[in-house]
């Protein structure tokens, strides 16, 4: 009578592997008397800060932020001044 498939009849498998017949080894024996246990949870996550309001703009924010743009080099200062008009501060 045969339980398993050949590939699964592998000599020296131990642990948690079923056992389907055969000799019993010490590492079989061992590996019955011990499972194996889960190991330790991972760490959790760290909290991400929520995303900023966008419908909530004060005007000292959208100052600050054509400022950085500014600075950067990303707008030219013609262009900050347009965008300052445009946004009302």
């Amino acid at each position: 009578m045969l339980l398993a498939p050949r590939r699964l009849q592998r000599h020296g498998m131990t642990g948690a592997v079923p056992y389907y017949g055969g000799r019993l080894t010490p590492a079989h024996i061992y590996g019955i008397q011990h499972p194996a246990r889960p190991g330790p949870p991972p760490p959790a996550a760290p909290a991400s800060p929520p995303p900023p309001l966008r419908n909530q703009r004060t005007p000292q924010a959208v100052l600050e932020a054509l400022t950085y743009l500014r600075d950067t080099g990303v707008i030219t200062p013609r262009e900050f001044a347009d965008l300052r008009t445009r946004a009302g501060v």
